[in-house]
């Protein structure tokens, strides 16, 4: 699971639609897509990898990162890049 902000609608939007047409130009097919009209939170389930993309106010309002990283999860590796 990838768990990624972005600055703004727009920006999640650029971000998921080019994650999109990056997979599909792969040869991997075609990957759901949730919320690519909003831009607060989009969800991309390419089958093997889930990625939540989220303006950064809609990231900290669902925290999904609380959700996920518990000790259950001792494999789990988070990573951030740039501004978090």
């Amino acid at each position: 699971m990838v768990i990624a902000s972005a600055h703004s609608q727009r920006h999640v939007s650029a971000v998921a639609d080019h994650l999109l047409r990056t997979w599909k130009n792969s040869g991997y097919g075609l990957a759901s897509v949730e919320g690519l009209a909003g831009g607060d939170w989009v969800l991309i389930d390419t089958g093997d990898i889930i990625v939540h993309l989220f303006r950064p106010e809609t990231r900290l309002f669902y925290n999904l990162e609380k959700m996920w990283l518990t000790s259950d999860f001792k494999n789990t590796k988070s990573v951030f890049f740039g501004d978090h």
